[in-house]
């Protein structure tokens, strides 16, 4: 250091305090609210409460000690010297409201036996009071959220719940000497102070009741009661023959399995709509008020048919434009937009039938035509209806165990559908539905109920199925059919033959077969072919029965074999007759 630096005189840094810095130094802690002094204030109150039934006598000696140690002045101890005197009506720096009894301030800071208990909330209280010469204030009365933060030391954050002071003392309990009286007291006072508990009944929620549609099934002419004894088996046991049909009570998932293992119905629809009809125009307002919004919407195509039985209305294709008007007219209101007509492939069909004096509106959940099972897309002359060739089985009486043959087979429509039948194969397993293309359409559930249908299908038949044909070409179609129905080439054995000349595969079955006739026939008919074929059957189907529908009502009498019994059948516009027999061996003498 140089002589200079040596001689030079020194100053010395010295900070003051402010006016404002003594004043921010004496006033009082922020008041804080919010839901943490919540928290704390109930705290408090719970230990107190806590404190007060289990020992009264020594919680109130405690409080008297307390309130006599707060009247007395602060000596020893840590003093409050340096903090400034406390504002009138404030309290000191430090004060935290904690018990019940408020009246006086806690200004006691020694650490005596009495307040032992309420050391840690007394320590940082002032003497403000008794420095300035002026009476302790009252610690002023904080509402349930709001309490006064303690003192802390600089730089540390105060967490009410770290440091709550030692537990409290309990006065020893006292020996009684009449155990008797003092045991029926006690249990008086357990009983007059024991908690109860209210239990309460909760009331189970309602469970919601799945919608019941009216639903009817039409189907050809003269099978309403084998369709009504099929829906019967599927569950519906409501179900009724009506004409052409049965009618029948399901919830949604019901048309659902309604669709899918129906054989013998042409479609499944629902009812959505009834009333009675003066005027054309009614069956506008009727459509109009039908929630269709529920089903389909204006991005949807549409197609409405309308048919009738003795209605008294002029035009059927007038009622049928005011059916379709009264829809498009509540969906363009609702949506903004109507839907288009599509008459060939539409995403929702509506059928109007007319009555007498009543109208009818029906949803249509099939889409196409339910004996359109996906698999026949080789076709020969005058083909037979799937859901009419179960139906002639049904009414036949044919047994799944039992062996079938079909000697004029055609594309085969009679044996596959015995093949479905006997292995237990849902008729809609293959085929779209129109149900799926409504709105609020459950895939999940419609995918599942086809998995449990799969699941019950049988791996292969417990009979044979035969059938002959003269037309080879109809053979291959009809094996065609076979593989994509997925049967497998030994479940149905297809063979280019005379009906003539067949023989038995056993010694008993069924022959259910549509011979050819109408079309089939051509101009020129061999006139033997029908007592031929009643000879081969005589010598070789003994034991057999025969059921065979023709439109030719003289069959049997060429034939010469007396039928059993006939049942009117339609066979599209053909009016038909199914004729069964028994097939004797010493029944019949040759022709």
């Amino acid at each position: 250091m140089s002589s200079d630096e040596q001689d030079r005189s020194r100053k010395t840094l010295t900070i003051k305090k402010t006016a404002r810095d003594a004043h921010a130094e004496g006033a009082p802690k922020r008041t804080r609210t919010g839901a943490r002094a919540r928290l704390v204030a109930q705290i408090e109150r719970t230990r107190e409460s806590v404190e007060r039934q289990k020992d009264p006598a020594g919680y109130q000696r405690r409080q008297e000690e307390e309130a006599r140690g707060a009247r007395k002045p602060s000596a020893g101890g840590r003093s409050s010297a340096g903090r400034g005197p406390a504002r009138e009506g404030q309290p000191g720096r430090g004060q935290y409201d904690r018990g019940p009894d408020r009246e006086g301030g806690r200004g006691a800071s020694g650490r005596g036996p009495s307040a032992r208990g309420r050391a840690d909330d007394t320590r940082g209280d002032t003497a403000s009071g008794s420095r300035s010469g002026r009476a302790p204030q009252r610690a002023p009365r904080l509402r349930d959220d709001q309490y006064i933060a303690p003192a802390t030391p600089a730089g540390r954050f105060y967490d009410p719940f770290e440091d709550d002071g030692p537990a409290p003392e309990f006065a020893p309990e006292p020996e009684h000497g009449d155990a008797p009286e003092f045991a029926q007291e006690s249990e008086h006072s357990r009983e007059r102070h024991a908690p109860t508990v209210e239990t309460r009944s909760r009331r189970p929620r309602d469970v919601r009741r799945p919608e019941i549609f009216t639903v009817f099934a039409p189907c050809p002419q003269g099978l309403e009661e084998a369709l009504t004894a099929e829906m019967q088996a599927l569950g519906y046991e409501d179900a009724q023959a009506g004409r052409a049909g049965c009618s029948f009570t399901t919830d949604w998932p019901g048309v659902q399995r309604a669709n899918l293992y129906s054989r013998l119905a042409t479609r499944i629809l629902v009812q959505v709509a009834h009333a009675e009809i003066s005027h054309e125009d009614d069956i506008l307002d009727l459509a109009r008020s039908t929630p269709w919004e529920r089903w389909f919407g204006a991005e949807q195509t549409l197609r409405v048919d309308t048919s009738a039985i003795k209605s008294p209305v002029q035009s059927l294709q007038y009622c049928n434009l005011r059916a379709k008007d009264g829809i498009c007219d509540r969906l363009r209101e609702l949506e903004g937009e109507r839907p288009s007509i599509d008459t060939v492939r539409p995403d929702a069909r509506v059928h109007l039938f007319l009555t007498g004096h009543t109208a009818t509106l029906y949803l249509d959940t099939s889409g196409e035509s339910l004996f359109k099972r996906g698999w026949r897309l080789d076709k020969g002359e005058a083909p037979l209806r799937e859901n009419l060739a179960a139906g002639m089985l049904a009414l036949a009486g044919w047994d799944p165990a039992a062996p079938l043959l079909d000697p004029f087979c055609g594309s085969g429509t009679i044996l596959i559908e015995a093949a479905w039948i006997a292995l237990g194969v849902p008729p809609g397993i293959s085929r779209p539905f129109g149900f799926e293309r409504l709105r609020d359409h459950d895939a999940y559930r419609w995918r599942d109920l086809k998995e449990d249908a799969r699941a019950r299908i049988l791996p292969q038949l417990d009979a044979p199925l035969v059938g002959y044909d003269l037309n080879p070409l109809a053979i291959e179609f009809a094996r065609n059919n076979a593989e994509r129905a997925w049967l497998t080439a030994d479940s149905i054995r297809f063979e280019v033959g005379d009906a003539r000349n067949v023989t038995a595969p056993a010694d008993h079955g069924w022959i259910v077969t549509n011979p050819p006739y109408g079309e089939r026939m051509g101009t020129e008919q061999e006139a033997d072919l029908w007592r031929d074929w009643a000879t081969c059957l005589k010598r070789n189907f003994a034991g057999w029965q025969l059921h065979v529908i023709t439109s030719d009502l003289t069959l049997p009498n060429q034939m010469r074999l007396k039928p059993k019994r006939r049942v009117p059948l339609h066979n599209g516009s053909l009016d038909c007759r199914l004729f069964g027999f028994e097939l004797v061996a010493a029944g019949y003498r040759d022709a």
